[in-house]
């Protein structure tokens, strides 16, 4: 590889704003986590049963759906803020927002399944690991959503306002804001299905 090719990337990264920056390294560094983790219960388990999908609670695989589906509302918040659409822009944010909302509550009614089912957090090292998991997602997704209410505040002031209507879709910036929010959920997406596909064939 060239050497201007290599300074071509790193100009790329340099010219990036901070908050990029910091949004895409964390999610490499939140990857780097959920990797060591899942090796960690993937070593903690003696076999692989492959009844996953009947063994787990059933909140979690109705979760998994409402998180796929507020995937798919975050993929139209961009095309919206392009569009100069308020309304639609605003309905896709608060529509990933409720999903989340949904899929946390469900998260914490499967974890009183999983005891339930004679999983508690506390025991074998694979059970207290799905909680540890799943726990650690959940921290990331609250943590979008508390940023996605703040992103639902600037909305709700451009509503009656026509220049602050003008400045937030003329505003580089707040382009790169509800990029960043969309990319990183599409990324929460991603890794709780990579979460459940392991948790199916393994739990």
């Amino acid at each position: 590889m060239s050497t201007k090719e290599k300074e071509h990337w790193f100009t790329r990264v340099e010219n990036m704003h901070p908050y990029q920056t910091l949004v895409y390294l964390g999610m490499f560094g939140s990857g780097i986590i959920f990797l060591f983790l899942l090796i960690a219960f993937l070593g903690s388990q003696a076999t692989f049963s492959f009844n996953g999908l009947l063994s787990l609670p059933k909140t979690f695989v109705a979760s998994s759906f409402l998180l796929i589906w507020s995937g798919y509302s975050a993929n139209k918040i961009l095309p919206h803020f392009n569009a100069s659409d308020l309304e639609k822009l605003k309905s896709a944010v608060s529509e990933t927002v409720l999903l989340g909302l949904a899929f946390s509550g469900l998260q914490l009614v499967g974890w009183r399944e999983l005891t339930a089912m004679g999983l508690p957090f506390v025991g074998l090292p694979s059970g207290s690991f799905v909680y540890v998991l799943s726990g650690i997602h959940l921290v990331h997704l609250v943590g979008a959503m508390i940023y996605a209410l703040i992103l639902l505040m600037q909305l709700k002031a451009c509503e009656k306002d026509a220049i602050k209507h003008l400045l937030l879709f003329s505003n580089p910036y707040n382009r790169m804001k509800f990029t960043l929010f969309s990319v990183y959920w599409k990324f929460m997406d991603f890794v709780w299905i990579i979460l459940f596909i392991t948790l199916i064939l393994v739990v």
